[in-house]
C-alpha cells in the first residue's frame, strides 16, 4: 500500500498534512527562506542553495528572488540557462520539468497541485498532483498560470497573463483565456520577424 508521499507523485488523491510530508516540506522551506533573504552580490551563495534546493538545476540558470516554492524546488528539474524573473510560483507537490534556455516572466505561476470537485473530499483536505513539463527555448509572458498536467512544447511562446489548461504544441505562438495556439512559428513566420526585429 503507497504511503501519502509517494502518492505525491501518482496522481493519488492523499493527504498533504500527512506527518512525513509536513516535516520534510519545512526542511525545505528553511532553505527557500535562506535563498530569499540572499543580498543581490550573493550570486554565488545563490547557486549554492540553489543546488541544495532544487531535484536538478542546470549551469547559468537564473532565479530572481522573491522565489516561492511550495517544496522550495524539491521536485524541479532545470535545464541550462533558463532565466526566472521576480515572484515565480512554483507550486511543486510534484515534479515540474523546465528545459534549457526557457525564460519565465515576473508572476508566473506552475501549479502541480489540484484539489478533488466533491466538496466531502475537499473538506477532508484531499489533494493530487499532475508533472508539469516546459520544453527547451521557451518564452513564458509575465504574469501566466500553468496548471497541473500541462506540457508545452519546445520554442513555444506563452502570452502574457494567459491561463495554460491544455498542452500547447512545440514552435506557436499561444495566448489567452484559456490559452490557445494564435500562429505557428514556421519558415514564413521567422523571416517576417527577422524584418521586424531586425535581424540579419
Amino acid at each position: 500500500m503507497s504511503t501519502m508521499k509517494e502518492k505525491m507523485h501518482t496522481g493519488e488523491l492523499y493527504l498533504p498534512g500527512d506527518e512525513e510530508i509536513i516535516k520534510e516540506q519545512f526542511d525545505c522551506l528553511e532553505l527557500l527562506y535562506d535563498y530569499n533573504a540572499t543580498r543581490p552580490k550573493e550570486q554565488e551563495k545563490r547557486q549554492e542553495l540553489l543546488k541544495k534546493m532544487f531535484a536538478e538545476i542546470g549551469t547559468d540558470c537564473y532565479i530572481e528572488p522573491p522565489l516561492h516554492a511550495n517544496f522550495g524546488g524539491k521536485h524541479v528539474h532545470f535545464g541550462k540557462n533558463v532565466y526566472a524573473n521576480f515572484n515565480l510560483t512554483l507550486v511543486d507537490d510534484t515534479h515540474i520539468y523546465v528545459g534549457d534556455y526557457t525564460m519565465i516572466g515576473p508572476n508566473v505561476t506552475i501549479a502541480t497541485a489540484g484539489h478533488p470537485l466533491l466538496p466531502e473530499l475537499r473538506r477532508q483536505g484531499y489533494q493530487y498532483n499532475k508533472r508539469i513539463r516546459i520544453g527547451r527555448n521557451c518564452w513564458i509572458g509575465a504574469g501566466a498560470v500553468i496548471v497541473p498536467g500541462v506540457h508545452i512544447g519546445d520554442n513555444a511562446v506563452i502570452g502574457a497573463g494567459s491561463i495554460v489548461t491544455k498542452d500547447i504544441p512545440s514552435d506557436v505562438v499561444a495566448v489567452g483565456n484559456p490559452c490557445k495556439v494564435l500562429r505557428e512559428i514556421d519558415e514564413a513566420e521567422i523571416e517576417r520577424l527577422k524584418k521586424i526585429e531586425k535581424i540579419n
